[in-house]
Order: C-alpha cells, then sequence, then structure tokens
C-alpha cells in the first residue's frame, strides 16, 4: 500500500456558508479540513496541533484572527496563515502581513484563486513538501500541481478521474471492492444501482495506456486493484 499523507488545513471561519464552501471545495482537491468556528478554539487548534496551512478570519467570536497570528508567531510557529476577511483596506492588509500572515484575501473570493494560494502556501510547509506525490510503477500524481504523469508523458484526467486514480494509488496493492469505490469517491453510502464505476474505471484505464503495462486490474467477484505485479496480489 502506498502511504502518504494528505494536507492538513485549519479553517477558522465563523461564518457556517463560507465554510461549507470552503471545506467543499478544498477537500476535492486533496486538502482534509478541520475548521472551527470562534477565535478561542481556533487559537487552542492552531497553537496545540501541526498544521499545513491555516486559513484564518480577521474578525471572530472570542479571539480575533490577529491575535491568534500573533500568538502563534510568538512560540515560534511558523505554519503558512492565509486571512481571508471582509477587511479590505490596504492597512488592514499591511497589519495583517507584518504580523506574520502569509497571504491576504478579501470577500468575496474566487473559489479557484483561493485553492491556488492554498497550493502555494503548501509547497512553503516544509511539513508537507516531500509528501506531496503518490507514486506507483512508473505513474505519478502530484497532489499541490494535480499533474498526472505515467513514464514521464503527461496525462490530463477529469476531476472525478483524478480522484480515482488517487484512491487507487493511496491504496496500490489493496483489492477495492465496486462498494468501496462508491463509498470513498463518489460518496454513496447507499445501494445503488449504477455503472459509474465500471465505466471511469475503463476511461482510467484508457488514459494511463492501452499498449503500456496494465496496473489497474479487475478481480472477478471482488473488485479492482492497482499493482504493477498482479502475481503479487492473486
Amino acid at each position: 500500500m502506498t502511504s502518504v499523507t494528505r494536507p492538513r488545513l485549519l479553517l477558522v471561519e465563523d461564518d457556517y456558508v463560507t465554510t461549507d464552501y470552503l471545506q467543499q471545495g478544498l477537500e476535492k482537491c486533496g486538502v482534509d479540513v478541520v475548521s472551527v468556528a470562534n477565535g478561542n478554539e481556533g487559537s487552542h487548534y492552531a497553537l496545540s496541533q501541526p498544521w499545513d496551512v491555516i486559513i484564518l478570519d480577521r474578525m471572530l467570536p472570542g479571539l480575533d484572527g490577529l491575535t491568534i497570528l500573533m500568538r502563534m508567531r510568538a512560540q515560534g510557529i511558523m505554519t503558512p496563515v492565509l486571512f481571508l476577511t471582509t477587511m479590505d483596506g490596504v492597512p488592514s492588509r499591511v497589519v495583517g502581513l507584518r504580523h506574520g500572515a502569509d497571504d491576504y484575501m478579501v470577500k468575496p473570493f474566487a473559489l479557484p484563486e483561493l485553492v491556488a494560494r492554498v497550493q502555494v502556501l503548501l509547497r512553503r510547509s516544509s511539513s508537507f513538501r516531500n509528501t506531496a506525490i503518490l507514486n506507483v510503477d512508473d505513474v505519478e500524481l502530484n497532489l499541490l500541481t494535480l499533474a498526472v504523469t505515467r513514464n514521464g508523458e503527461k496525462i490530463f484526467l477529469q476531476p472525478q478521474e483524478f480522484k480515482l486514480l488517487e484512491y487507487f494509488m493511496r491504496n496500490a496493492g489493496t483489492i477495492l471492492s465496486r462498494q468501496m469505490l462508491l463509498k470513498d469517491v463518489w460518496h454513496m453510502d447507499f445501494p445503488v444501482r449504477t455503472n459509474i464505476v465500471e465505466t471511469h474505471v475503463c476511461r482510467l484505464r484508457e488514459k494511463l495506456g492501452q499498449d503500456a503495462p496494465p496496473l489497474i486490474h479487475t478481480i472477478r467477484g471482488s473488485g479492482y486493484v492497482m499493482s504493477a505485479n498482479l502475481n503479487d496480489i492473486v
């Protein structure tokens, strides 16, 4: 099995609509998000656990985001921090950056831009820098750039195909049932009649190269497995 740690992001935001929007968008890009809605709890999480990136609102119930940031930097915690706030004046930006913020975005914001900025901060994060690449045989998947290559050749995947490949690579060598794929990749926890798994596996195999040695194998009656050597599995 391939063992790679997904990046962990702490989101301190008191608007639940924004939190839900961010959480869904970031997790689709391979980032695990833990969210809290007030400054006191946010400070506790920021100071007591390791994170790869932290997103802070400036105005929060309890402690404000700037105080949380100042406490982090005073304790030598250099986790990259992005402020996401309605405080859009130049003085507010300057204060935030001078007190140790790595980036500053103003609401309303575009999710693709925020995701891109988070990816930039992840590249700076020493705790994640060396764990962002999955490899199985000659296939490489980069969780930061979302690039996929096989034997150095770029492979262009749709978002759901990327998620499926990531799941296969994280569980390389393990037989994955159809129900496991439906639950963990498509988040379908209930019985459903659909050929969505079979269709996406077929497309993924085609994009990985029909002329190259197969890596995704069908195990009759059990499911699928990703492996360069099927003899090691069956």
